[in-house]
């Protein structure tokens, strides 16, 4: 036959797996059913025959209850009632299902109730206000896109002076002699591709300044 005072005592006096030592002379409980989280003989699930706490699981709330009568059945030890999601329907379920049990238990009962109720509604509400995500950034990956960076940057100004040079070399004839096309073609080319650049250079100009044009006069009729 179980005794909960032998088992309180072999708990409170040895060790206890759930037990969480603090520098005052309250202790804490990590049991999941501890209905309060205080360690004491009254708040402790392994050395009460008759309990019951509320549990959360998956956003609903149940009401998990256990009795002397199913002690020699450890896999149907607890019975779970699912609560509702009113809180008025779930504090007269506690109500109901605790009626001839002791009144710390009920009183503890519905004061759990209020604080997962009154959880359950802060995480949906920060479920809805979306946060923007923090990455962050090692400074060992920092470093090491710096220096590509720099790299793809030296490339680029090695490239352009050597196609710079090799224009000046064509433009002065010294690659007359190793190829056979004509030199006054690609000149030209060269000449009208300018051409093409200045010409849309100017209407560019000549757009932007008639844009300001139009919105002095817009101004003007306003007035």
């Amino acid at each position: 036959m179980q005794s909960d005072e032998v088992v309180w005592q072999i708990i409170n006096h040895s060790h206890c797996c759930f037990k969480a030592n603090t520098d005052k002379n309250e202790n804490f409980c990590r049991n999941a059913y501890n209905v309060t989280g205080l360690c004491n003989r009254s708040s402790c699930p392994l050395a009460n025959s008759q309990y019951a706490t509320v549990v959360e699981e998956n956003g609903s709330l149940q009401l998990v209850m256990k009795s002397v009568e199913r002690a020699h059945l450890p896999s149907n030890l607890w019975k779970t009632i699912e609560l509702s999601t009113d809180y008025t329907g779930a504090l007269e379920q506690i109500s109901v299902a605790l009626k001839h049990w002791p009144k710390f238990l009920v009183h503890k009962n519905k004061q759990r109730l209020t604080k997962l109720a009154q959880y359950l509604i802060r995480s949906r509400r920060i479920e809805k206000n979306t946060r923007a995500e923090i990455v962050t950034m090692p400074s060992r990956d920092i470093k090491r896109e710096n220096r590509k960076e720099a790299k793809a940057e030296k490339a680029a100004r090695i490239q352009s002076s050597i196609e710079k040079q090799l224009l000046e070399r064509l433009n002065d004839g010294t690659y007359n002699s190793a190829y056979k096309f004509s030199t006054s073609q690609y000149l030209s080319e060269l000449q009208s591709d300018e051409e093409k650049r200045t010409l849309l250079k100017t209407n560019r100009q000549f757009s932007r300044k008639h844009k300001e044009l139009e919105y002095e006069i817009d101004e003007d009729i306003n007035r």
